[in-house]
């Protein structure tokens, strides 16, 4: 176990951030959230999952919808706290410890807020390894773990619950209530015992986001190159240096869309890029031809700093070097390829793992 402290978050929010791929909601907001949290409250405890009592009941604690309305539409402070309470109700039992989601963006430092606000321990893990758009996306439906009970609040007081017969019909059903409440709600989910948790979680995750965060910050301090830097401790490949010419970006079904398109500058100035996103990068493009898609991991990072750049962040003129990082292999099985695989996305392409593709 280790604590976290208020400090701290700023690393775990850009570790967030890189390993959001791109989505995830904005890191700023949720870390600022957190750390309010810590400070009132107390720093805290960092768990790993083996931790857990067998007959312990967790739970997850997100954000849902599109990044780009997180940017206006601020929370109000209490809703994911309040979804966190209402499903423990509605369970008849205490939750013991928290758990993340998604480990990408705001879902990575949203956890923390209901952590520290409840005194309840975090469990060191989540259910993507990352960020993807849909709330089936994660390692807990592989084994068969219902996303519900599922408890949604808004920053207007209302609250839903939700009883659904899988995890699609959650992801489309929650996702048709979002964009009622606002285009953005707090949700409470994926309850189970340790047991289980134990099984089915992916582990290490939020420990990563901090040591990203640390890493990219040190290398800043001591004149590295930070991309080099997290490029080394991800076993990421470089995809391209290149400068935004363009972002095709839209707001559809509670989803922020769209595709940007860069032109490469350096040793990449014959090629053109493009990215598709659905919250997250989805499929990188080189002239015409894939070289990653998802379930790897697509990042962008500004050149200079090494800062993760963000779908709602994107902006003609950023000069960004562009990384392929390997997925949890959980995702490049059969199961995982048929939730989060290029072809699900309507992509009418096999995944190739990046280290097997020629960059």
């Amino acid at each position: 176990m280790e604590t976290i402290t208020a400090e701290q978050m700023h690393d775990v929010a850009v570790g967030g951030a890189v390993m959001g791929t791109g989505g995830g909601g904005d890191p700023y907001i949720g870390k600022l959230m957190a750390m309010q949290s810590i400070r009132k409250n107390a720093p805290v405890a960092l768990i790993d999952v083996d931790e857990l009592n067998d007959d312990d009941l967790v739970a997850c604690a997100a954000m849902m919808g599109a990044p780009t309305v997180m940017l206006e539409k601020l929370p109000r402070g209490d809703e994911i706290v309040t979804a966190y309470t209402k499903l423990g109700e509605f369970m008849g039992q205490p939750i013991t410890a928290v758990m993340c989601a998604e480990c990408g963006g705001l879902n990575s430092t949203t956890p923390f807020i209901v952590a520290a606000e409840m005194g309840l321990p975090l469990v060191d893990g989540d259910g993507m390894g990352r960020a993807y758009p849909e709330l089936q996306m994660v390692s807990f439906t592989m084994h068969g773990i219902s996303a519900t009970p599922m408890v949604m609040s808004d920053d207007k007081g209302n609250s839903v619950l939700l009883d659904t017969v899988d995890n699609k019909w959650t992801e489309r059903l929650a996702r048709s209530a979002t964009v009622e409440m606002g285009g953005s709600a707090l949700i409470a989910l994926y309850s189970m015992n340790g047991a289980t948790a134990k099984q089915s979680l992916i582990r290490g995750t939020i420990s990563l986001c901090k040591k990203i965060g640390e890493t990219l910050r040190k290398a800043r301090l001591d004149n590295r190159n930070p991309v080099e830097a997290l490029r080394t401790l991800l076993g990421a490949f470089e995809l391209f240096e290149a400068k935004v010419t363009d972002v095709e970006r839209r707001t559809e079904g509670g989803f922020a869309r769209g595709t940007a398109t860069l032109k490469g500058i350096d040793r990449y100035s014959a090629h053109t890029f493009e990215i598709d996103f659905q919250n997250e990068f989805l499929i990188a493009r080189r002239d015409a031809e894939a070289i990653v898609s998802t379930p790897d991991l697509i990042t962008l990072l500004d050149i200079d700093t090494g800062e993760p750049v963000t779908t709602e962040s994107l902006r003609f003129g950023l000069r960004v070097v562009g990384l392929g990082i390997p997925s949890d292999p959980k995702w490049r099985t059969s199961e995982g390829l048929k939730l989060v695989g290029p072809q699900y996305f309507g992509y009418d392409i096999e995944f190739t793992p990046i280290e097997e593709r020629p960059l």
